[in-house]
């Protein structure tokens, strides 16, 4: 079951008893726990919203930490949320600018608390009652006050600051053409040109193609894991890119307007591999320049640099050989150095490491990285060791 009935949803807020008894059950019992609920009266219908609440509920710990055992969910909503870090630091961008916010397409409503902590007056909408029903719930449960209606985004009446997180899932499943987003996207920015102050949430793949002529296009990174895009528009927008990467509870920015390219040059003594959200913003070279380094190839987003520099927004390896890309060859010489555990990357190859891997036929207690890249145009092998 992805969502619960809103008669259904309204019964477990009001047993606050039965939610816990759900969460011990399904800890305790696992796929007995239906049993476990029925036996103590719980009929199979309200049994299995609340085993469905506790579920939902155990995975959102990973977004949202301890706020998670407080609030409702549906399977879809909980994918396309925000993670509380997040939505926490967007809220409070917001918050030095505006009093107030419209939140378009607010879903479960858990951006919402985000701008309300942060002081905001804010004002949810969405499309379906059903979801706005959960959006009510969760501003209960915080203890915040938000008004909730609902409305079509490319209709409802705007504040002068807006955001908004399209839909990007259908019963198909999810939508990676922003043309098919609910509302679509195309849509929904001619729609915000009214805000003078605006943020649209995307999916990190979103392409570059889409980005309006005067938006800051922000791809954001949570421990190495590219999370989402977001356009800045309007007042909004203070540089063409930015890539935002929180690394041990640390946010760091890197900026640039995206055209430059790095210097391109021959491999050096440390391989550094940016973080996705400075290559999606097309920021390499901007890091490059801090780093004095290149790319060995100017399509392919490795750095080299002569010394090794400490920075949150790559991974950084000791290069300390290089090979030719060749099986056969790799297999003698891993063997000879007897690297029997070898994390395999690969960059602008084609190569499929787990094919290689079974090539290999490691065997020995070393351990090691082996990079898989280009070279110039030849396609190279270099052993490293975590710098």
């Amino acid at each position: 079951m992805g969502a619960v009935e809103p008669s259904l949803l309204e019964a477990l807020r009001a047993d606050p008893g039965l939610q816990n008894a759900a969460a011990e059950a399904l800890e305790r019992d696992g796929d007995r726990a239906p049993l476990r609920l029925r036996k103590a009266g719980v009929d199979p219908e309200t049994a299995a919203a609340a085993l469905t609440l506790a579920e939902l509920r155990r995975h959102a710990r990973a977004k949202f930490g301890e706020r998670a055992e407080r609030l409702y969910f549906t399977r879809a909503g909980l994918e396309q949320a925000t993670r509380w870090p997040v939505a926490e630091r967007r809220a409070a961008r917001f918050a030095r600018h505006v009093d107030a916010v419209t939140d378009l397409c607010c879903g479960l409503g858990t951006e919402a608390l985000a701008f309300a902590e942060a002081g905001l007056r804010v004002e949810a909408v969405d499309l379906s009652e059903a979801t706005a029903a959960y959006a009510r719930a969760n501003a209960e449960a915080a203890g915040l006050e938000i008004e909730v209606r609902v409305g079509d985004a490319l209709k409802a009446e705007l504040g002068e600051s807006v955001f908004a997180d399209p839909a990007r899932r259908s019963g198909a499943g999810r939508n990676f053409d922003p043309a098919a987003y609910s509302p679509p996207l195309d849509e929904l920015l001619g729609r915000l040109r009214e805000a003078r102050f605006a943020a649209v949430k995307l999916g990190p793949g979103i392409g570059h193609d889409w980005i309006p002529e005067g938006a800051e296009a922000e791809w954001v990174s949570v421990d190495r894991d590219v999370v989402e895009a977001c356009l800045w528009l309007g007042e909004a927008a203070q540089v063409p890119r930015r890539a935002s990467v929180r690394k041990a509870g640390e946010w760091h920015e890197l900026t640039g307007d995206g055209k430059d390219r790095a210097e391109v040059g021959e491999v050096a003594a440390y391989l550094y591999e940016p973080d996705g959200a400075v290559i999606r913003a097309g920021l390499v070279a901007e890091l490059a320049g801090e780093l004095k380094a290149h790319t060995a190839n100017e399509t392919i987003a490795y750095l080299y640099g002569d010394e090794i520099k400490e920075t949150p927004f790559a991974r950084a390896w000791k290069v300390e050989e290089v090979w030719p890309l060749h099986p056969k060859k790799l297999k003698a010489l891993l063997a000879e150095r007897e690297i029997g555990r070898l994390t395999i990357k690969q960059r602008g190859t084609g190569l499929d490491p787990a094919t290689l891997r079974k090539q290999l036929k490691l065997k020995g207690p070393n351990e090691a990285t082996l990079i898989a890249t280009r070279i110039g145009q030849a396609h190279k092998a270099l052993l490293c060791s975590e710098a």
